[in-house]
């Protein structure tokens, strides 16, 4: 031994500590200078079994494997890698009655394993740690969306290198592991609710409702904040929802309610979780929703053609007109339907805008022409919900320009980019409101657009157009110079039809010989009870517009970190948590029927049963050897 470790030696060997923990700390920084890492071993206790009076502190390759683990046979994973070699390395301490420090009992500094170099021992065990400023900037990352490994790049490009992070890739896994565990120890359902009842105490105009069975199990649940219930308000005059699988690790089916705000973008009314996709978990639903808004029901409503969904729409919102997703519908052409005559037919179904009565006819021609009898037959099904998707019936009624529920698909679509089915209810709640946080920021930009600017129009454009572009949003103006620029393709015939109540214009358009028909209708649109209703209606929607730009009013802005309310309430500590539901699986395929396999025939002697290379009479005619 040098001079200069038989110094070091001395040095460690009289020195005195505080407490246990800070000759860890010790030992670890001096093992993190040498390479290599630490844990604690042996201990002992006082007589009262109430205090540590020595403790051991090894090279982490200190010992061996356990013969039992060597020899195993019913080992069903491949052994992990040999970490202990028998290393001799300990620092121990013990404690002084009298003054309660600790001393250094016995040092041994001798390995018989290589020592890590200084820019790998820094991902030894003992030297890696996750301080508490990320553990806090990996919890806001994760709620994020970004990934883990992505996390580890981060923090990587902030410190400065992997060695100055202070941990490693699986770290950051097991953290967030571990973090995710605490956060729903008390019970996945009940975390949920007492983060909607934190939620409610900061935010007052908060909405959730939740539904248990008779176990207790959660079955339904319902939220939306302020800032849903005021866009519903202002926007809610079409509804789309739908439900979609693999959100959470119960299977339970998430139900998004979105609609179309001023600049046709998707806004979110709403969210609700429930058990089953049934007639009676619908119709609570809407129930709920509706209870949310203040009983407002919506004009029209979107959706899929669930049945259960289409039996609750009759039962809570019976004056509002439901409208089949026109998507859906040419999928199930595709997957009912092999002929491509009876396919475009059926389309035709879809955007004949004819009279009822010549509708009907059609449709009588052809069921007729292609023999549907069957009652239970999909074209048969479709017909007697015709009124939900051809356009005869829905002639007039607003949608807003929607055909179809992919706004909610594409809402389902972000979320499914970070969901998965083990997902906690706690972590897709989060992952919803950091997607509504993330709609509101793109709306504020829209705003601000919209505020700051004028949409382009010609020089010599109408001032109408140029009136339009005052007052509409770019997105809304769109719309509006479409409409102006094909009126200005039109010119009146110069034909009246003038009758009391009704009016009729023949217009034609400009360089083709084609004439439309425009019925006017009669109606007290210009009375003064009229004008005054609209004049309230337009105040009405300019403070609304007013409440929902205000900070102190709404909350717009940033993902709700986790909160937890006081579990006061003796009816949340009987939520127990949701059963897991069997989804309802990709549609059955059509069972073909098996063909009975025909048996070969000899090509030489027309005979079943052997083909020619083995026919006898081939052989025999060719005075061949039989093949064996």
């Amino acid at each position: 031994m040098g001079d200069e470790s038989a110094c070091e030696y001395y040095d460690i060997a009289s020195k005195t500590f505080a407490s246990e923990d800070d000759a860890f700390e010790f030992y670890n920084s001096y093992a993190l200078e040498k390479g290599f890492s630490v844990r604690k071993s042996y201990v002992e206790w006082d007589e009262a079994n109430q205090e540590i009076i020595l403790r051991k502190l090894v090279c982490s390759r200190q010992g061996s494997r356990e013969e039992k683990h060597m020899k195993r046979e019913d080992r069903k994973r491949r052994p992990r890698h040999l970490t202990r070699v028998g290393c001799r390395a300990k620092l121990v301490i013990a404690k002084l009655k009298e003054t309660g420090r600790w001393f250094v009992k016995d040092f041994i500094d001798e390995h018989i394993h290589p020592l890590a170099p200084p820019d790998l021992a820094c991902l030894l065990r003992s030297h890696r740690r996750i301080s508490d400023e990320q553990k806090a900037d990996i919890v806001e990352m994760e709620i994020s969306g970004i990934r883990k490994h992505k996390i580890m790049d981060i923090l990587m490009m902030q410190y400065g290198g992997y060695d100055e992070v202070g941990c490693t890739t699986r770290d950051i896994y097991n953290f967030c592991n571990q973090y995710k565990q605490e956060t729903v120890a008390a019970g996945d359902a009940k975390t949920v609710i007492s983060h909607m009842m934190a939620r409610q105490e900061r935010d007052l105009d908060f909405f959730f409702k939740y539904l248990v069975d008779r176990e207790g199990h959660l079955k339904g649940l319902f939220w939306a904040d302020s800032q849903s219930r005021r866009d519903y308000e202002a926007f809610g005059d079409v509804v789309v929802f739908d439900s979609t699988y693999r959100t959470n690790k119960y299977n339970l089916p998430f139900v998004p309610f979105v609609g179309l705000n001023h600049h046709r973008s998707t806004v979110i009314f709403g969210c609700g979780i429930i058990s089953h996709e049934t007639g009676e978990a619908y119709e609570w639903m809407l129930r709920t929703f509706s209870k949310a808004m203040v009983n407002k029901h919506p004009i029209s409503v979107i959706t899929d053609g669930d049945l259960a969904m289409q039996r609750a729409i009759r039962v809570v919102w019976s004056d509002t007109v439901h409208k089949l997703c026109v998507w859906h519908i040419q999928e199930n052409i595709v997957r009912h339907l092999s002929d491509d005559a009876v396919k475009e037919e059926f389309r035709s179904f879809i955007y004949d805008r004819s009279s009822i009565q010549e509708h009907e006819s059609k449709w009588v021609d052809f069921l007729e022409r292609n023999k549907v009898t069957s009652e239970e037959s999909w074209l048969h099904q479709m017909y007697k919900m015709r009124k939900l998707w051809c356009a005869p019936y829905l002639v007039g009624r607003c949608f807003l320009g929607l055909s179809s529920n992919q706004r909610s698909e594409s809402l389902n679509s972000v979320l499914h980019m970070h969901l998965d089915g083990s997902m906690t209810l706690f972590k897709m709640v989060e992952h919803y409101e950091r997607c509504l946080s993330t709609r509101r920021l793109n709306e504020a930009v829209l705003d601000i657009v919209a505020l700051q600017s004028v949409p382009f129009t010609e020089v010599d454009a109408s001032s109408l157009e140029k009136h339009a572009a005052q007052v509409f949003t770019p997105a809304m103006f769109v719309l509006v110079r479409y409409s102006t620029d094909a009126v200005r393709n039109c010119t009146l015939s110069g034909e009246i039809l003038d009758t009391d109540d009704l009016t009729t214009f023949v217009v034609a358009k400009k360089h083709r010989g084609e004439k439309f028909q425009v019925e006017y209708e009669k109606k007290e649109a210009h009375s003064v009870e009229a004008y005054e209703h609209l004049k309230m209606v337009l105040n009405v929607q300019d403070d609304r517009k007013e409440s929902s730009s205000g900070h102190k009013e709404c909350m717009r802005y940033g993902p709700v970190l986790p909160q937890m309310a006081r579990l006061d309430s003796g009816e949340l500590e009987k939520v127990l948590d949701p059963v897991h539901v069997q989804g309802r699986g990709a549609p059955k395929k059509r069972l073909k029927k098996k063909r009975k396999r025909s048996n070969s025939k000899c090509g030489y002697c027309r005979l079943e049963g052997h083909n020619r290379r083995k026919c006898a009479k081939w052989i025999e005619d060719n005075n061949l050897t039989e093949p064996c």
